[in-house]
């Protein structure tokens, strides 16, 4: 089985695979799969809760979404995102928060949306022995104060102040990055100025790895998907197409 301390040495030697999962189920599935890492996202609140955005999750609902991911796929590594505010609420209650998260769902580590504001915090947590992933560019949990949701790092002023936070968080022992939604040019710079894996969502091809929503790749999402998302499958019109079938079955008697 690997840890996310393995995760560090794929860097320059292969890239990494991450995609998100939500239930049993799909974790199962995932599990037989060659996928690297599972993050349990708190897009949940949009994929599985139809929320319009991640603010609306909660820790219990991140728990008991990652409990039954982490069933579903005992061989992968699982990391759970911290929802909004919950890591944001003083320091002894964000540490409590995290510990609270890693004993009820035997997660393999956390994912913590932002930069140099969080150091404190990761460095007490590297030293309980918790893993931690960090988040820049694009944080949905902070979407209204980035003006929506667009590239991030397109001044030389964020894109200074990015490079400033990726160093700060390897310094503070994350032992990987998503870059989200940032400038090609600058995700490139950041994955090639510090020591750990850079794991893209809209960022380009020079990251160290690449993850998305698995419900996007499958073809499952309602609506239109990232323009840098390209589905491998239409599992929703496969499934609509079999739910018509068996109606038809039931209606003409064919069922048992």
């Amino acid at each position: 089985m690997m840890y996310p301390s393995n995760i560090v040495s794929c860097k320059g030697t292969k890239k990494i695979s991450m995609i998100t999962a939500y239930d049993y189920s799909m974790a199962g599935i995932v599990n037989d799969s060659e996928i690297d890492l599972i993050l349990v996202g708190d897009s949940l609140g949009n994929v599985m809760l139809g929320h319009k955005d991640t603010i609306a999750v909660t820790i219990n609902d991140m728990i008991s979404h990652a409990s039954s991911v982490v069933r579903g796929a005992p061989n992968k590594i699982v990391i759970v995102d911290m929802p909004f505010m919950s890591v944001s609420m003083g320091f002894e209650k964000s540490l409590e928060n995290v510990l609270h998260v890693m004993q009820e769902t035997s997660a393999k580590g956390v994912k913590i949306e932002g930069g140099k504001h969080f150091i404190k915090l990761i460095k007490e947590l590297k030293h309980a022995g918790v893993p931690v992933m960090g988040h820049l560019g694009l944080t949905p949990q902070s979407y209204l104060q980035l003006g929506g949701y667009k590239t991030q790092g397109n001044t030389k002023h964020s894109a200074d102040e990015m490079l400033e936070d990726a160093q700060a968080l390897v310094d503070a022992g994350v032992f990987a990055i998503v870059l989200e939604c940032v400038n090609e040019e600058l995700a490139k710079k950041i994955t090639e100025s510090i020591c750990v894996p850079t794991i893209g969502i809209g960022s380009g091809p020079f990251t160290d790895g690449q993850v998305l929503v698995i419900n996007d790749l499958l073809g499952l999402t309602n609506g239109k998907v990232p323009s840098f998302v390209r589905p491998k499958l239409d599992l929703n019109k496969e499934i609509k197409n079999a739910l018509n079938d068996f109606v038809k079955e039931v209606r003409g008697g064919n069922i048992c």
